[in-house]
């Protein structure tokens, strides 16, 4: 992050303000259909009575929010006015309505809704004062009293809510859905930046990048389907909700990025994934009103408000597009065509009715860069077989997919793709290298990836523990021992292996170590000295809603596989029929081939399951890689010794497991 706070760096930088300035005055489109769109809406007429409350309920009784609303909506619009028109008399009534709520403001009440309010609200307030903040006529007495009013007001209620969860946090973080921490996130970036405090910008961007809540990047597109299509947390709630979600990860995105943050490129551009996800979703075809909506993959969700199967349907054109699309497509030159589809739809950009701006084409709207090459590419075993996927570039009408057997070629094609961006090829066994090339009006453009797969895989990981956690692969992913873990002996004589005393000790692994990897193998020979239930053979995560991990014994004494992303109390899992055995060495590996898993223990099959669907690929760049420790702070560490790990792409065979297993 930049090292001091950029102003005005909030939605709306200065060279922002001046291209609307010129292209309004210019006449030019899409800039006046929306800037006539703000004017439409009154907000920004002179000489509204202001309606400053000491008190602002939403939820529960007796609710008032909505007048709140209106007056947010006048000082950010007449701020606007003011910037682009020149005319100083809006900006003095901008003022006349901040110092007017700055004034009287007290505390947001209600019930637990309060908390949408305190980060829907706190961010516009936020964005409007940001504004007026080189205005002379503002005193700086009173952008003082105005930034008190959203540090002890607005502020307090984001933290609280994003690190308690109105209560829920320790067990159920995920009971609130994505828009919930996505309001507080934005609420809270935007009161640091005002206030010029990056202590409370770090707590924000830190809560996107790595919290537990489904507002968190990696947990807010929950399910990357094949083309970067990201299942969104809330596709099946409604479309509303999910709309507001992508407007509001944009508005925390475009904020960082004027303070000098990429976060929309977090996680290989996962907010343009759901993006795509979402745009696609609310795309309707056909003449109203018999409309027909696109068929959308979707991957079971249990968490909140779960099972579900499907997404939601109907569609909604809420106002958030506009922002998406100008910074992938104009600014990195990708391509975003079903974000492109919503954004013409809706152009000229409406204004909001207070969850968001809008306006996006007033906004947003830039003159693009040269399109990007082809990038982002990813190609991972699934089911045996290599499915590839990568972002576009903005001017393409198809996309070449090539092969090599070396590195450098020479390439072959051996396909051609449209939408999605995707493709799964079938080749012979051998180790095999991919690029994309886009097809454009002005000649082929090579893309910047050439990935490697091997078929049917690699062995990805090796640790033999016994002497070092060095990975004897080649690949450079090496442990490290922590805590009480040191070295014992291991199944032969002259083999070591690692020793963990069952109270700190465990073996950390590098970050994102298996987030490459679709089917995978993982095998470890065991010796456990005493069973002890949910301890961990290993634990692959970030967070304890975002793990893959073994316990030798869950609380059925059986071995368990679990793994879950974002829904806390609904794992998926593989369970044998025993817990596993102790004061003997017992080799265990776990298989996943598909969507289908296999348990393994001492070389034999003990349990299939299919419906597997969280491969370590949808986990991202996972930070918190453990052998002999868990996720969950409560649940015991393991005691006892491991030896020989590996880790291979792709779904061993009953019999290569076997073998490893002698």
């Amino acid at each position: 992050m930049a090292s001091a706070l950029v102003h005005p760096g909030l939605l709306h930088t200065a060279a922002d303000l001046q291209r609307m300035r010129d292209k309004v005055a210019a006449n030019a489109q899409p800039w006046l259909g929306s800037w006539n769109q703000l004017l439409g809406a009154r907000r920004a007429n002179l000489g509204a009575t202001t309606y400053a409350l000491a008190t602002v309920n939403r939820g529960g009784g007796d609710e008032n929010y909505g007048v709140m609303i209106t007056d947010m909506m006048r000082a950010y619009h007449l701020a606007l006015r003011w910037k682009i028109s020149g005319d100083e008399a809006y900006a003095r009534d901008a003022v006349r309505f901040l110092n007017a709520w700055s004034s009287t403001l007290k505390q947001l009440g209600g019930d637990s809704n309060l908390y949408l309010a305190s980060g829907l609200y706190g961010n516009q307030w936020a964005n409007a004062a940001e504004l007026m903040r080189t205005y002379p006529g503002w005193a700086k007495e009173d952008q003082v009293r105005f930034q008190t009013m959203l540090l002890n007001v607005f502020y307090p209620r984001c933290h609280d809510f994003l690190t308690q969860h109105n209560g829920t946090e320790t067990r159920k973080v995920t009971h609130y859905w994505a828009n919930w921490d996505l309001a507080n996130i934005c609420g809270m970036y935007a009161i640091g930046v005002f206030c010029d405090r990056p202590d409370i910008t770090a707590e924000a961007v830190n809560y996107y990048k790595t919290g537990r809540g489904n507002g968190a990047n990696d947990h807010s597109v929950y399910y990357l389907h094949p083309g970067y299509l990201g299942q969104w947390q809330e596709s099946h709630r409604d479309q509303g909700h999910s709309t507001l979600g992508i407007a509001l990860a944009g508005m925390l995105c475009e904020m960082a990025w004027n303070q000098g943050e990429d976060l929309y490129g977090l996680g290989n551009n996962r907010l343009l994934a759901g993006a795509e996800y979402v745009a696609k979703t609310n795309a309707l075809v056909g003449p109203a009103p018999d409309y027909i909506a696109y068929p959308m993959p979707f991957a079971p969700y249990d968490g909140v408000q779960g099972p579900a199967t499907a997404v939601s349907n109907g569609s909604n054109s809420r106002p958030c597009w506009e922002l998406i699309y100008h910074h992938y497509v104009s600014r990195k030159g990708l391509s975003a065509p079903w974000t492109q589809v919503m954004a013409e739809k809706q152009r000229p950009e409406r204004v909001d009715g207070g969850d968001s701006p809008g306006l996006g084409s007033l906004f947003f709207t830039r003159d693009p860069v040269p399109p990007a090459k082809p990038s982002g590419l990813s190609a991972v075993l699934h089911d045996g077989k290599v499915l590839l996927s990568w972002w576009g570039s903005a001017d393409a009408t198809q996309y070449i997919v090539q092969r090599a057997a070396l590195a450098n070629g020479p390439f072959t094609e051996i396909a051609r793709v449209t939408d999605p961006r995707s493709y799964t090829d079938t080749p012979a066994p051998g180790s095999w290298y991919y690029r994309i090339s886009a097809v454009t009006g002005s000649g082929n453009r090579v893309g910047a990836d050439t990935l490697r797969v091997a078929v049917p895989g690699d062995l990805w990981l090796h640790l033999p523990l016994s002497g070092n956690a060095n990975d004897a692969s080649g690949n450079g992913r090496h442990g490290r021992l922590v805590g009480g873990a040191a070295w014992g002996a291991g199944r032969a004589a002259a083999q070591g292996a690692v020793q963990l005393d069952g109270r700190d000790g465990h073996v950390a692994l590098p970050d994102g170590v298996l987030s490459g990897l679709g089917d995978f193998t993982i095998a470890v020979w065991v010796n456990w000295d005493k069973s002890a239930v949910n301890t961990r053979l290993f634990d692959f995560g970030s967070t304890d809603v975002a793990y893959m991990a073994m316990s030798p014994r869950d609380g059925t004494d059986k071995i368990r596989f679990m793994a879950s992303h974002n829904q806390f109390w609904a794992e998926e899992k593989l369970v044998a029929p025993a817990a596993l055995p102790t004061g003997r060495w017992v080799h265990v590996a776990i298989t996943l081939a598909g969507k289908v898993g296999t348990l393994y223990v001492d070389g034999l099959p003990v349990v299939t399951q299919d419906g597997v669907w969280m491969a370590p690929c949808q986990f991202g760049q996972t930070t918190r890689n453990w052998l002999g420790r868990s996720q969950y702070g409560g649940d015991p560490y393991f005691k006892g010794r491991m030896q020989d790990l590996r880790v291979y792409s792709g779904a061993l065979g009953a019999m290569a497991i076997a073998q490893l297993a002698r």
